[in-house]
């Protein structure tokens, strides 16, 4: 789940990581809450969307004055800002972070995350903050210092005296930066957090460090154990359709294809995929029903698959373990009668009761092809998303 840059800070500000004062707006209305608690008449308006490069999209500017400042307010509330990682249609703006400027010295970037390979939290520093820091990687891969966290022992300090010596910092700066590192380790550890990450770290004009801006990515998995952060979630910077998915318990990712999948297990789902592609077709989304899917769920799942306009033909494919394969197939068709589909449907069932369920579907009178095993399923589906 992530966070905006708004509520990320209020955590870091929680566990002592300092950051600028700011106000977060939705309305120009209340731009007498900026001038009231931040200082100067200079201030930095940010607009809160799930996605970075918002600076290069017009989504940072500087102000000055209460005018500017409400007509820049009003500019990005209400707007989609259209950002490298939003896609064309871009996101809601919805809200804004304004803050104090800040005079500063240098930048780096900061950020911990979870290293699936070495199954370890791994801590990542750069010189070049400020930058997008995968170019950096790419460009400089010796820009990137790195200190693998131990799961039994955590973060050490020793670990953070090597980033801040790496970055060339020094005196009380080194003390600083090792208070920091350890509050966002507490921070990620604490929030189960999956990825925190800062850029620009900065060192002010006083020699003071302020995160200048903060992301956090929550995991998912864990939100059990933080109702308040979970309480946190921006359902406008979803998909709807994933949104409404995850309600129903079901795993659903939008993709640009036409041929819709509905599988029970992720792995399955994965490799429904990559045979619908290698028979020349094209995934319209990931649809994992669960192990555990039901009539209902099923019933659900069509739904959000056909509200999808580009759609042309629908492929399930259910293995029946832990499910019973004639329940599914009931709910393929309690579908089918509910939601009125007019594209073309195959179903591949396997497993218990697979038989069953083919029969009923067989005895239903609906248009529904079936297939015998996978590679059939797709290549009817691949045809029956063919124009005509």
């Amino acid at each position: 789940m992530h966070l905006h840059e708004y509520q990320s800070k209020r955590l870091f500000a929680s566990y002592g990581i300092p950051v600028p004062p700011g106000v977060m707006l939705d309305s120009s209305a209340n731009a007498g809450a900026v001038t009231a608690t931040l200082k100067g008449d200079a201030w930095i308006v940010k607009a809160q969307v799930h996605a970075g490069g918002r600076g290069k999209a017009g989504g940072v500017k500087r102000v000055t004055g209460r005018g500017e400042l409400e007509a820049t307010v009003n500019a990005m509330l209400g707007s989609c800002l259209v950002t490298r990682q939003t896609g064309p249609a871009g996101l809601p703006v919805n809200s804004v972070l304004v803050e104090e400027t800040v005079a500063l010295e240098r930048e780096f970037y900061l950020g911990m995350l979870v290293d699936r390979s070495r199954e370890r939290l791994v801590v990542m520093a750069s010189a070049s903050g400020g930058m997008d820091i995968e170019e950096v990687a790419v460009r400089d891969p010796d820009a990137i210092l790195t200190e693998v966290v131990s799961p039994v022992a955590g973060l050490q300090p020793y670990q953070c005296r090597n980033l801040a010596f790496g970055l060339g910092l020094k005196g009380k700066q080194v003390g600083a930066f090792t208070a920091l590192l350890s509050a966002a380790f507490r921070l990620v550890q604490e929030c189960d957090a999956s990825l925190l990450e800062i850029n620009p770290l900065v060192v002010t004009a006083s020699g003071e460090l302020l995160a200048l801006d903060a992301k956090l990515d929550l995991d998912d998995n864990a939100l059990f154990r933080h109702k308040d952060l979970a309480d946190l979630q921006d359902a406008s910077q979803e998909d709807a359709r994933e949104h409404a998915a995850r309600s129903h318990g079901l795993n659903f990712i939008v993709l640009d294809g036409n041929i819709a999948c509905m599988v029970n297990g992720a792995g399955l789902a994965m490799a429904t995929m990559d045979l619908i592609k290698l028979h020349g077709g094209e995934p319209a989304n990931f649809l994992d029903v669960g192990g555990g899917a039901t009539a209902e769920r099923v019933a659900e799942a069509f739904k959000l698959i056909l509200a999808d306009s580009g759609v042309r033909s629908i492929l399930v494919n259910i293995f029946g373990g832990i499910v019973r394969c004639d329940l599914i197939a009931e709910g393929i068709l309690q579908a089918i009668n509910e939601v009125a589909v007019t594209v073309p449907v195959v179903v591949r069932l396997e497993g218990t009761n697979a038989a069953e369920g083919l029969a009923l579907i067989s005895q239903s009178g609906l248009a529904v092809q079936t297939a015998g095993d996978l590679t059939e399923a797709a290549l009817k589906a691949v045809a029956a998303a063919q124009p005509r």
